[in-house]
């Protein structure tokens, strides 16, 4: 294995990264948001208020898109595997 071919596993590995995560990072960052602006018009400043509800949410993510996550690692795992085999 030579380091162009470390480099582009590292590379794809990284993507993949970003492809499984940006959904629940999206919608975190947009219920916090949402949360945000409901505190500062109620002016209520409680922690909990805006940890439970992400929690609750990326927790639904993960169960309607699990099943896509995980055909995404496999269909990496199988990428990795014909790729070292082609060395």
């Amino acid at each position: 294995m030579t380091q162009e071919d470390a480099l582009v596993i590292f590379r794809e590995s990284i993507l993949l990264i970003i492809k499984l995560v940006s959904p629940m990072l999206l919608i975190s960052v947009g219920v916090g948001l949402v949360i945000a602006i409901f505190q500062a018009a109620t002016q209520i400043h409680e922690q909990t208020l805006s940890f439970a509800p992400k929690i609750l949410i990326i927790g639904v993510i993960l169960i309607v898109g699990g099943s896509w996550m995980i055909s995404n690692i496999q269909e990496f795992f199988q990428y990795i595997m014909s790729y070292m085999a082609g060395l």
